[in-house]
């Protein structure tokens, strides 16, 4: 997580001082100001984030389901007034809503080591550590109730001969571009958007 806050921290301020002049051009049609962030990375753990949407009025349930659009919005307001960020990371979500392929937490096994990263109360990343351990993939499959095919023994059988603790993460631009500028769409951040209407160029 400090290497992701690290990495955007620098294109972030890269983004302010480097291309002030550009950024001015774009505000002028589309209102935004520039992302406020902390210097060490701001985490919160699932089970703070669900206290923080209780209090907001939200039905979390057991505290072990999804977030909605809704959720993610008022999450995102709270974290900007109570540690003055829009930036922020929410770690360890609950191990049923996240791939067969997460690692769980070991401290407790009904959350994962899996996080998403957020602007402005939306989801800019998604990212985990992937279990690499053969034995315990096949207890979570088991847990899960998915059955282990033939494309599923390969994958675990690749973890058989040796893979050592590794994480990683999903950056989607288009959705970093569209949050930073406060565009309307997020089709305005892409070069050749897609969607059910438009398939080319």
């Amino acid at each position: 997580l400090e290497v992701i806050h690290n990495m955007f921290k620098h294109i972030f301020n890269g983004l302010e001082t480097r291309l002030e002049g550009e950024l001015k051009v774009i505000r002028e049609q589309y209102f935004s100001e520039a992302v406020a962030f902390t210097d060490e990375p701001c985490v919160l753990h699932w089970p703070e984030a669900m206290e923080i949407l209780k209090e907001a009025g939200f039905d979390i349930g057991d505290g072990l389901g999804d977030l909605s659009g809704a959720m993610e919005l008022a999450l995102g307001e709270a974290v900007k007034e109570k540690y003055g960020t829009d930036f922020f990371m929410l770690d360890k979500y609950p191990m049923e809503i996240r791939p067969f392929y997460t690692m769980p937490c070991p401290e407790d096994a009904n959350f994962s080591n899996s996080y998403d990263i957020f602007i402005r109360g939306q989801e800019i990343c998604s990212g985990a550590q992937r279990c690499h351990d053969p034995e315990l993939l096949l207890e979570i499959l088991n847990n899960k109730g998915v059955e282990v095919g033939e494309g599923l023994e390969k994958y675990i059988e690749s973890f058989r001969h040796g893979v050592s603790p590794h994480a990683g993460a999903g950056i989607g631009l288009e959705r970093v571009v569209f949050l930073y500028l406060g565009l309307d769409n997020v089709r305005k951040a892409s070069m050749f958007p897609r969607d059910p209407n438009r398939c080319s160029p």
